[in-house]
């Protein structure tokens, strides 16, 4: 089974002012480290861009921003709705990389990272949040969406890349963990 590291949303027209915050830098050093670890076990990473304001927005404002390192080998896909698999080629994709778990994190907590989150529980994908990896311009609904939803810290995915994950995750206390019989 692969893990899907789903980035929502991290573009400069909706986070660009969080850079004022504590939380915007913190946010993106945990994406970054997982993506990398993701990476290196052959994981994939999918950055979600949201393209509904394209029209009147300028480049810049929907470029993901420079905090957030887009490698060669990672997805890239555009919605234009807030759940990410709506009227997009995400549930594909994933059947392609034969993804087992979802990993959302990314820009706003409580609306496209929650209903991406949903819309990969709805279609039979496991899912869960990552950890310090959701931003929101309203700090109650990253604590809620934690508190409410499996999540997963990076620490647990820092395991051995020599050999696949296994197939079965237990949960425990709403956090994902791997199976420690293997």
């Amino acid at each position: 089974m692969k893990l899907a590291l789903c980035i929502i949303d991290m573009q400069e027209g909706f986070v660009g002012h969080l850079r004022k915050g504590p939380y915007l830098n913190r946010a993106c050093e945990v994406i970054h480290h997982t993506a990398g670890l993701l990476r290196a076990g052959g994981h994939p990473v999918i950055h979600i861009r949201d393209v509904e304001e394209a029209e009147s927005w300028s480049p810049e404002a929907l470029a993901v921003i420079p905090e957030i390192r887009v490698e060669e080998g990672d997805f890239h896909l555009e919605k234009t709705h807030s759940n990410a698999f709506w009227e997009t080629r995400l549930a594909e994709l994933l059947q392609e990389q034969e993804a087992g778990l979802v990993i959302v994190c990314g820009f706003a907590a409580e609306h496209c990272v929650l209903f991406t989150y949903q819309g990969a529980l709805e279609r039979g994908w496991r899912a869960a949040v990552l950890q310090h990896g959701l931003l929101s311009d309203h700090t109650e609904a990253v604590t809620d969406t934690y508190r409410f939803r499996h999540t997963v810290a990076y620490p647990a995915l820092n395991i051995s890349w020599s050999r696949p994950l296994p197939k079965e995750i237990r949960t425990r206390h709403n956090v994902l963990v791997p199976d420690p019989r293997y």
